[in-house]
């Protein structure tokens, strides 16, 4: 099969940028959500999005929501879809077809919509939290099809069957998970939302380290191959 990726050090550092992505978020929620104490923060419980409320403690979407270091994970969001996209463009040539073009327009999508919009009462107020929603769900949506995406092109990528397998059943577990955290929030019986949020969002930033290992674990020339010399020139 012909591969959908770019070769060199490129690749390389597109790997390197998709990779840092999710462990730059992880780190970000980690830090946050240690910092939310008033009351503790439950990652079963509580909303992920609650976590970048930067404004007073208040009740939101049914919770109390307190977050002293909610800039911190705003932009621990932003940086993910930074280097997402940036390390989309990198790892994947458009010029090889459709397949690598979707596969970036998915990753832009993905990035796009993370950590713009604050889903605090002042955004329902404003308007704003239809921009929230749409980029929250459009991170769901566009990142778990990505994965799966990623997974049917394994071959062309560079990644072993096993590999291709994982992150098809990443993206298809979280588009499974997503009607199931609607439901939840949309009839208001909030059953451990915050489980069922991350059951959407975490297979994406998984796939995204499965699919940077690989790109970053391929084998690159460190020299061009010598050009025979012509045969009169070494007669």
């Amino acid at each position: 099969m012909n591969p959908i990726v770019r070769s060199g050090p490129a690749a390389r550092a597109g790997g390197l940028l998709i990779m840092l992505g999710p462990l730059v978020s992880w780190l970000a929620e980690f830090v946050t959500a240690a910092a939310w104490q008033d009351p503790p923060y439950s990652p079963f419980h509580n909303w992920v999005s609650h976590l970048g409320l930067t404004g007073p403690p208040q009740t939101a979407f049914g919770q109390v929501a307190n977050s002293p270091l909610g800039a911190v994970m705003n932009t621990g969001w932003v940086v993910y879809g930074i280097l997402l996209a940036a390390g989309a463009f990198l790892v994947f040539d458009p010029r090889k077809g459709v397949r690598p073009t979707l596969i970036v327009v998915l990753a832009v999508l993905a990035g796009a919509g993370v950590g713009l919009f604050q889903g605090s009462n002042a955004d329902v107020e404003n308007g704003l939290i239809a921009l929230h929603t749409l980029g929250a769900q459009t991170v769901m949506l566009a990142g778990n099809v990505m994965a799966i995406a990623v997974g049917a092109n394994g071959a062309r990528i560079g990644l072993s069957r096993r590999r291709s397998m994982v992150s098809i059943a990443l993206g298809t577990a979280g588009l499974i998970a997503f009607p199931l955290f609607m439901a939840d929030a949309l009839t208001g019986w909030m059953w451990n939302i915050g489980l069922l949020e991350r059951a959407v969002i975490y297979p994406i930033m998984t796939s995204h380290v499965l699919l940077a290992g690989s790109i970053t674990a391929r084998r690159l020339p460190l020299t061009s191959p010598l050009t025979p010399l012509p045969t009169h020139a070494t007669s």
